[in-house]
């Protein structure tokens, strides 16, 4: 039993990376399910507070990670990293190790300044 429970859930993985329209219906099916038991997971967490539990301690523990983690953040402009006024270059650089998806590293290239800098 146990044997044909991983066999179809390897099954199911491969399909749905393969294929479109069964990842499609699958979703459609979960979002049809989720309607009609919208509270499952408020009756669940109810008669489970051992899980309630050990998912704080854990999110507690990825809070904890993340804060020692480097953060794209921690370069943000200040006030008080002032740069005259003047045309300038941005040049994108690096990226790789970016938090955020819309955010950039650039290099910053003075062209011309407009207080005789």
């Amino acid at each position: 039993m146990a044997c044909q429970r991983e066999r179809k859930r390897r099954w199911q993985r491969a399909k749905r990376a393969s294929d479109a329209d069964y990842r499609l219906n699958q979703a459609r099916a979960q979002e049809a399910w989720v309607t009609r038991h919208a509270d499952y997971w408020r009756r669940y967490r109810r008669g489970h507070p051992e899980y309630c539990e050990r998912n704080r301690q854990r999110r507690r523990e990825r809070y904890r990670e993340e804060r020692t983690r480097r953060v794209a953040k921690m370069d943000a402009w200040t006030p008080e990293s002032v740069i005259s006024s003047g045309t300038y270059r941005l040049r994108p650089v690096g990226g790789g190790d970016v938090a955020k998806m819309d955010a950039w590293t650039v290099e910053i290239t003075l062209l011309s300044s407009s207080c005789g800098v």
